[in-house]
């Protein structure tokens, strides 16, 4: 075969430069070749194609059936001629002749060229495709290479990702060259290759952040249980150790709020509190709605809702700015959560007393009622 390059250099620079297994190389070098052949003999032949290591070239093989009398020339041969090849061929056998790939011309070595650029850019591809699927749900870094409508393209190395808008915190600036730090959420194989979906907002970001910062909880001593945010304002994570000596918010917060200030920082102020998970959902209410103090709370079970009770001094603390620190614990516990001051719920059972008409009727049942006794220790750390 007539090319302008050395097929065993091309195939170990572009392992080498690529990264990707040699077998596959060999395998488009071989297609490149056949299919460079059939174009030339127009799929008239039965051909294939191998490459050789030992010489480093590829070897292109001419398979006909032995037949007594030949009614195609280009896929059967007779006995005799069989014979001059392999004296042991019978009626019927298959034999492969090797060619004479000398006669390819130019237009034909550079169809093959363009054969291997391309299955070599599809599995290169496909290897990136790959690399990235087992690095799903991983904090990856990169740097911001443009922008698209809002969206940051990232470049990672091998690949570019895509950061969406709206996966972009609050308030976050970035400019051209800025290094970025997201969790990779989706991989998508399209036309144009992989397409990695990136985020900077998921809760999982700031779970695998704990994970880097806390050895505890990388060693799975210390489990995050359930991890709430509203990127950019506030998040609340809950954590339980599985060892009776070590404090989970304390391994979480760190040797003076180190450790959760570098999730802090890397979140650009984003509020955190951590709160100790409790198997007792009116407990671990008690504990997501921290820093307020509750003093009861009902428990609908069946509902899977709560009323909380709090002084009224606690009230707005509870509830926090805009509904904030309640509609978070809601969505940490997964409960319902109903928040009222001491003072209205005594108005509410007092209105409720001055209507009874003394009738007797069908009794509802009654929710659950859980003291709570104020806790000597925080039950929660804000940063």
């Amino acid at each position: 075969m007539e090319t302008s390059f050395n097929l065993k250099h091309t195939i170990d620079q572009i392992v080498k430069e690529k990264g990707i297994d040699k077998n596959i190389v060999v395998e488009a070098l071989e297609q490149a070749v056949l299919t460079a052949a059939n174009k030339k003999f127009r799929n008239t032949r039965d051909l294939e194609a191998h490459y050789n290591p030992e010489i480093g070239e590829v070897e292109l093989f001419e398979f006909v059936t032995v037949v007594e009398e030949v009614q195609d020339s280009y896929r059967e041969i007779e006995l005799d001629e069989a014979r001059e090849e392999d004296p042991e061929v019978e009626i019927g056998d298959s034999i492969g002749m090797k060619m004479d790939a000398s006669g390819f011309s130019r237009i034909a070595a550079q169809t093959a060229k363009q054969v291997i650029i391309q299955r070599v850019r599809e599995a290169e591809r496909e290897t990136i495709f790959n690399e990235f699927m087992e690095r799903q749900g991983e904090i990856v870094n990169g740097v911001v290479r443009r922008f698209e409508k809002g969206d940051l393209i990232v470049d990672l190395g091998r690949a570019e990702a895509l950061l969406p808008h709206k996966e972009q915190a609050p308030r976050e600036v970035y400019r051209q060259g800025d290094r970025v730090k997201a969790l990779i959420t989706e991989i998508r194989m399209t036309t144009k290759g992989p397409q990695i979906m990136l985020s900077r907002t998921h809760p999982t970001m700031l779970a695998k952040l704990f994970e880097a910062e806390v050895p505890e909880i990388a060693e799975g001593i210390v489990e995050i249980k359930s991890v709430v945010r509203e990127p950019g304002g506030r998040a609340k994570i809950a954590v339980y150790s599985h060892d009776s000596d070590v404090d989970p918010v304390g391994a979480c917060v760190g040797m003076r709020g180190s450790r959760v200030q570098n999730v802090v920082s890397e979140l650009r102020g984003e509020k955190i509190d951590i709160i100790p998970w409790s198997e007792d959902i009116a407990r671990f209410a008690c504990n997501a709605l921290a820093p307020a103090v509750v003093t009861k709370v009902y428990v609908d079970e069946e509902e899977y809702a709560m009323e909380v009770i709090v002084a009224d001094d606690q009230l707005s603390l509870a509830i926090g700015k805009r509904g904030q620190n309640v509609r978070l614990a809601a969505k940490l516990t997964g409960w319902k959560i109903d928040i009222k001051s001491e003072t209205r719920m005594a108005e509410a059972e007092l209105q409720q007393f001055a209507s009874y008409d003394g009738t007797e009727g069908e009794e509802e049942p009654a929710e659950e009622a859980v003291e709570v006794q104020p806790q000597v220790e925080a039950a929660e750390e804000e940063i």
